[in-house]
């Protein structure tokens, strides 16, 4: 059954992810914007898509069978970032928007997001009504027409566009100009878009604010070789040696459609989307001075608690998803929003994260302290009073493990782990474990893979790696107890 995860649906292509499913979840997304479609009329539907192998003609049969329906449709001209489709469907006040993408998942993936009329993450509301949708044409599919994508356009029933102008000039607009005029002279910047969509966006964007910016990855490879598109530690050895031996200050890298970010600074030191989501709330604060709550998925690090205890901001904590935070950025007015895999939105923008502008954050928060992102990750910490370590690990599962698991896992309650009393169980997405010391560990299966992860977060690289050996053999406690070839006691 296909169904929609933490943001979108995904699959393997050519084995779960094709153009046969993809048509019938099209084909319901565009039964949804007609049946909401306010005064009736005929929505207008973006499509975009990414550098993903068939990624382009994904787009144009979701650009078919919207026509099909009566949409109006206006296609990316070539692959773009996720949040340049976002923000093109408040500007062009189209009534949703559809993304072919897989964000960071392997290259053997592809996938589809759907992007509400507000320009964020389809809310579980939305993406309940068109999974019903998707019931419906799944008992009785709709043909598919027999015509060519390129006739289609021919007749002028699918436009092209280009969303990028208007999305740069945004994302330039919420930058403060002066600063990168008066400290980020001289700064020796390095950008990698893991051969993904953000392919020449951050440079545009760097100078157009009067600095610039190298790049490494930067060609069309679907096969993303020798790295898998998230900008997590161990995905960044090339920016890594490349930043140190270029003599560069940071190296920014996003994902493969330039939704989430995180750096390399200049020592080659990896700055994770935990110290960037505490740098930018510093920053909106303290500098900026911008109003407004906080809120971070459950996964992210205690490091945004103790910032909101600081500055009295109430802290909102969802599940994993940007869906989550989008929500509350609709309902409360919220500063800024985080999730541990790198996603992070501000206010007085779309409700999206955004890579591209983060990034460009980040080189504005260097040039007002004149600091590596290093250095000011340092001060932060001495400041909160505490190291904060963070580690993600995750596992690969075989369908039937990660179902058994899905069925399991929720039961499980240690009355220890390491030798640390279990103080409280956080059960919003999956089990998170604090322990009397302050650290956690936390379980949760993928919503878009078959993969479980492990996060944990303690003060330092020894005991955070002890916490995720402790919760590997949680699980295996779970899954040994399942098949019945042990007592089903849990280690402590």
């Amino acid at each position: 059954m296909i169904k929609f995860g933490t943001d979108g649906w995904r699959g393997v292509i050519a084995d779960d992810f094709t153009m046969d499913r993809l048509w019938l979840v099209a084909s319901a997304i565009s039964r949804y914007l007609v049946a909401n479609k306010e005064g009736g009329g005929k929505p207008l539907l973006l499509v975009g898509f990414d550098t993903r192998f068939s990624s382009d003609m994904f787009a144009q049969l979701c650009a078919v069978a919207a026509e099909a329906h009566g949409i109006e449709v206006r296609i990316a001209d070539k692959f773009v970032p996720t949040p340049s489709i976002s923000y093109a469907t408040v500007n062009e006040s189209a009534d949703g928007a559809i993304m072919i993408t897989a964000s960071h998942n392997p290259a053997r993936y592809n996938g589809i997001k759907f992007k509400a009329s507000y320009g964020g993450s389809a809310s579980t509301a939305i993406t309940g009504e068109i999974e019903s949708e998707l019931r419906r044409v799944e008992k009785d599919p709709p043909a598919r027409p027999d015509v060519l994508f390129e006739d289609v356009l021919a007749r002028g029933g699918i436009t092209r566009f280009d969303p990028k102008p208007p999305y740069l000039d945004e994302v330039v607009r919420l930058i403060d100009a002066k600063t990168l005029a008066e400290g980020g002279k001289g700064l020796k910047i390095l950008f990698d878009p893991m051969y993904g969509a953000g392919q020449g966006y951050f440079q545009e964007a760097i100078e157009r604010l009067g600095l610039s910016a190298d790049q490494i990855h930067g060609v069309h490879n679907p096969l993303f070789p020798g790295m898998q598109p998230e900008p997590i530690g161990r995905n960044l050895d090339d920016l890594r040696e490349a930043v140190v031996k270029g003599g560069y200050h940071v190296g920014i890298a996003v994902d493969g459609d330039a939704d989430r970010v995180t750096a390399v600074d200049a020592t080659g030191r990896f700055i994770s989307s935990h110290m960037v989501f505490a740098l930018l709330l510093k920053h909106l604060v303290e500098v900026r001075g911008w109003s407004g709550d906080v809120v971070k998925t459950v996964s992210t690090t205690t490091m945004i608690d103790r910032l909101c205890e600081k500055y009295g901001r109430r802290l909102f904590v969802v599940p994993v998803g940007f869906k989550y935070i989008c929500d509350l950025m609709l309902q409360e007015d919220i500063l800024i929003g985080g999730e541990e895999s790198g996603g992070t939105g501000i206010k007085n923008h779309i409700p999206e994260r955004d890579g591209i502008l983060v990034g460009l954050l980040m080189v504005e928060v260097m040039a007002k302290n004149g600091k590596t992102l290093g250095e000011l990750i340092d001060d932060l910490m001495d400041e909160l009073g505490q190291r904060f370590v963070y580690l993600r690990r995750d596992i690969e599962l075989t369908q039937a493990h990660k179902e058994a698991l899905l069925e399991n896992l929720p039961g499980l309650r240690p009355a220890e782990i390491g030798g640390q009393k279990v103080t409280e169980v956080e059960t919003i997405d999956g089990l998170k474990f604090h322990r009397e010391d302050g650290s956690w560990v936390m379980l949760r299966v993928s919503g878009t893979e078959a993969v479980v992860r492990i996060y944990a977060e303690a003060t330092s690289e020894e005991e955070v790696e002890d916490l995720v050996a402790r919760g590997k053999e949680l699980i295996d406690s779970v899954e040994h107890a399942v098949k019945g070839d042990g007592d089903g006691s849990r280690p402590r």
